[in-house]
C-alpha cells in the first residue's frame, strides 16, 4: 500500500508512525483505518522492531473521526464504521510489541479512543483530551465505552462520556489517562528513551508481559493467573536462561 496519511521510521529498534493529515487535525477517515491496518501488518513483520511509537503531526494527535465523511451516513453505513474502527485499534492492542503514544496535542473522540488502545500514553502538557461525542448527539463508536471504564474507572469515564467535557495533560494523568507530562518540547525525546529502555529487555519476555496482562485483564484472576504460570516457564531454556546466567555472570545479555 502506498501510504498518504501515516509515516514510518524505524529507528533503533523503534518504529515511529506519524499521523500526517494536519489540515484537518489528523482526523480519521476510512483511508486512516486501511493504512493503519496495513501498518500494524508491516511492522508486525519487522523482526528488528521491538516497540511502535504513534505520535500526530501538527498540534493534534488526533482531533477526532472525520465529521466530514460521517454526516451523511446512514444508520448501517455508521455501524459498519464502528466496527470498521474497533477492529483497527484491536489489531493495533493486539499487536504483540508494546505500543506507546506519544500525545503531542488534541486527543478527542476518536483521537482519545486511539490512545486507549495502546499500552502506554505519554503526553505534552498542551495535550487535550475528551469524548464529546454526545455534544454531537453521537457516542463513541471505537471502543471508548469500554477502554475508558477500564483505565480510569467507571465515575471518571462516565463523567468524560456523559459531559463531553475537555481535561487537560495534568487532569488526565490524575486520573490514570496518561502515565506521565512532559514538556512539549521534551515530548519525543521522552518517549524515544521510554522505547529505547523496552527494547533493551528481553524481546520475547517482553511480548509475553503485554499477551498475559491484555488477557488477563479481560478474563477472571484465576484465569489469569493460570496463563502467567503456563507463559512464566515459556522463556525458560532460551532468553530466559541467558538472561539469568548474564546476571549471575555480572555482565549484559545477549538476546
Amino acid at each position: 500500500m502506498q501510504y498518504e496519511i501515516l509515516k514510518l521510521n524505524v529507528e533503533e529498534r523503534i518504529a515511529v508512525v506519524t499521523i500526517s493529515r494536519p489540515q484537518a487535525l489528523n482526523a480519521l477517515n476510512t483511508r486512516f483505518f486501511q493504512e493503519m491496518d496495513q501498518m500494524v501488518t508491516d511492522i508486525h513483520s519487522l523482526n528488528d522492531v521491538s516497540v511502535m511509537v504513534i505520535t500526530g503531526e501538527g498540534k493534534a494527535f488526533v482531533a477526532g473521526a472525520d465529521i466530514a465523511e460521517m454526516v451523511d451516513m446512514n444508520s448501517a453505513q455508521a455501524s459498519e464504521f464502528s466496527r470498521t474502527g474497533q477492529n483497527t485499534f484491536r489489531s493495533l492492542e493486539l499487536l504483540e510489541i508494546p505500543v506507546i503514544a506519544a500525545i503531542n496535542g488534541f486527543a478527542l473522540g476518536g483521537g482519545c479512543e486511539l490512545t486507549q488502545a495502546c499500552d502506554i500514553r505519554i503526553a505534552s502538557a498542551k495535550a487535550k483530551f475528551g469524548q464529546p461525542e454526545v455534544n454531537l448527539g453521537l457516542i463513541p463508536g471505537y471502543a471508548g465505552t469500554q477502554r475508558l471504564a477500564r483505565l480510569v474507572g467507571l465515575g471518571n469515564a462516565l463523567h468524560l462520556l456523559l459531559t463531553g467535557d475537555m481535561i487537560n495533560a495534568d487532569e488526565a494523568l490524575r486520573i490514570g489517562l496518561v502515565q506521565k507530562v512532559v514538556e512539549p518540547e521534551q515530548l519525543m525525546t521522552e518517549v524515544m528513551a521510554l522505547a529505547k529502555k523496552i527494547a533493551s529487555k528481553g524481546p520475547k519476555a517482553v511480548r509475553l508481559v503485554k499477551m498475559v496482562s491484555r488477557k488477563g485483564l479481560l478474563s477472571g484472576f484465576e484465569e489469569g493467573c493460570a496463563l502467567e504460570a503456563k507463559e512464566f516457564g515459556t522463556p525458560f531454556g532460551n532468553e530466559g536462561a541467558e538472561g539469568m546466567r548474564a546476571f549471575l555472570e555480572k555482565r549484559e545479555p545477549k538476546w
